[in-house]
């Protein structure tokens, strides 16, 4: 019995997972035969970006803050409290602020999206854009898409400048370290291979979470309780695959690019 369980469950996933990357190949069909509404995505850049900007920035702050904190105690004992700047920045550029943006994002606009395409499902929205001959994944998921996709980057930057100076008021007036030397060693530290490397990552994030939560939406069904049921899906799986994916992400990074 357990064995029927589980192998059921096996079969119900990868059923999922194909239709899930049916889905995606509809998204990039659309994408590739040029039609786009760029209108509506224009739109929902401004609605998932607005929606994310003050939260990222405030955690991205905090981050930059607690990491210059940590590494003052922590650099102190071994007289090289000078290094915080560098601390700070790489810890940011090539790891945090990514994965941070990225699972916030996913928490907050992203369980939008989930939930306003998980709205329209249920109430027939979708269906009934079919009826009038528009194609919902062109009108519907196409723009949130590449609103995603064009959104979290721009946010990472931003949760970079904003954590490297939570980290710069923590280096001079905690550390007491001048702040022209601070800067100094900041600018210094972040080469171009660590920017980029970090920044690579946003896009690959900005996919997968906007497929899963288009997905989820799309396939929601169930009522009320449903639309919660699949946003909390979408939301978890974003996280989860989110940090996985980060794992392999930074491990090919630094065998082929350092």
């Amino acid at each position: 019995m357990i064995a029927m369980d589980f192998f059921r469950l096996i079969i119900q996933s990868l059923a999922g997972l194909g239709n899930a990357l049916c889905f995606l190949g509809d998204i990039l069909r659309n994408v590739l035969r040029g039609k786009v509404r760029y209108g509506e995505v224009l739109r929902q850049v401004y609605e998932q970006g607005a929606q994310s900007v003050v939260i990222i920035a405030l955690t991205s702050f905090a981050t930059g803050a607690v990491l210059a904190i940590q590494g003052a105690e922590t650099l102190s004992r071994f007289g090289a409290k000078q290094y915080i700047a560098q601390l700070v920045a790489w810890s940011l550029v090539r790891e945090m602020s990514p994965v941070f943006t990225a699972i916030i994002f996913s928490a907050k606009a992203g369980a939008r999206i989930t939930a306003e395409l998980g709205t329209m499902n249920v109430n027939d929205q979708m269906l009934a854009t079919r009826a009038l001959g528009v194609d919902p994944i062109e009108y519907l998921i196409v723009p949130r898409m590449l609103a995603c996709f064009l959104v979290m980057p721009i946010l990472t930057i931003v949760s970079e400048i904003v954590g490297i100076a939570g980290g710069y008021l923590v280096g001079i007036f905690e550390a007491n370290i001048p702040g022209p030397y601070y800067i100094n060693q900041t600018l210094r530290a972040v080469r171009y291979v660590d920017f980029f490397s970090g920044f690579a990552k946003v896009f690959f994030f900005a996919v997968l979470v906007g497929w899963i939560c288009c997905y989820q939406g799309f396939v929601t069904q169930g009522g009320s309780l449903g639309v919660g049921k699949y946003t909390t899906k979408a939301v978890a799986y974003s996280i989860i695959i989110v940090i996985l994916s980060n794992t392999v992400l930074t491990k090919l990074i630094i065998t082929f690019w350092g």
